[in-house]
């Protein structure tokens, strides 16, 4: 447990890695701010937590609405007073060609990836500043550092959220304030992934409770020996080029 707890808010808490996130960052004493747009499913995280004695709140929000992004964390700040730690882990997409995507689908999943963590972004730093530290992790993956065919939404918006993470590392960095990319390299362990996705003989998925352990040891590294960027990925996976 932390002598002095943090608070965190997590953009983009779903079941798999989200939630394993958030649940590590409670487990250590944390106050966790959970956001998404299911008010169902946050309530639910909530009562979890909350039989455990561990602090959390519901935030639900649209992130592709810049208004209910303000709104979300207006309530986070409002009830405990600052955001420590945010990780940006809002994705998704189409997975489409360049020919099968329409405008409306493309704008759609960059607001989500790329917009929302820098409106996120934007609504810490200025306490993060005022404090003289902070953390902000952003959730990537292989299509962050190189194209996938048939997923021109996906790619762009992970090339743009990286080389966001990278400009503000570096104008951040000096002023106390660890910004980090973590490329996510395979297939994440979920039940939706077990149901619908045809597994491999032998084929071992990442673990989402391991993951969040890196994301844990990225916000405990002394300034000695900060890191920018780390890529997790199964012993057995191929690595990219």
């Amino acid at each position: 447990m932390l002598t002095n707890p943090i608070n965190v808010v997590i953009a983009g808490v779903g079941p798999g890695l989200g939630v394993a996130l958030a649940r590590k960052f409670a487990h250590h004493g944390c106050t966790v701010g959970l956001l998404a747009r299911s008010q169902n499913y946050l309530n639910q995280l909530v009562d979890e937590f909350s039989a455990n004695e561990q602090t959390a709140i519901a935030l639900p929000a649209d992130l592709t609405k810049p208004t209910q992004i303000t709104s979300a964390f207006q309530q986070f700040i409002n009830t405990f007073g600052s955001v420590d730690t945010l990780i940006n882990h809002a994705g998704g997409g189409n997975w489409s060609g360049i020919m099968d995507i329409s405008a409306g689908q493309f704008e759609r999943v960059w607001r989500t990836s790329t917009l929302s963590a820098l409106l996120c972004s934007q609504l810490v730093i200025p306490q993060m500043l005022e404090k003289g530290h902070g953390n902000i992790i952003f959730s990537g993956s292989t299509s962050a550092v190189r194209g996938r065919k048939g997923a021109v939404d996906v790619s762009s918006s992970r090339f743009a959220r990286r080389g966001l993470a990278d400009a503000m590392a570096r104008e951040l960095w000096p002023q106390g304030i660890h910004v980090s990319h973590v490329i996510i390299d395979g297939v994440m362990d979920t039940p939706k992934v077990r149901q619908n996705y045809s597994l491999e003989p032998n084929e071992l998925l990442i673990s989402p409770a391991d993951v969040a352990e890196s994301y844990w040891h990225l916000v405990q590294q002394p300034k000695s020996s900060w890191a920018f960027e780390i890529a997790v990925r199964p012993h057995t996976e191929t690595f990219f080029e």
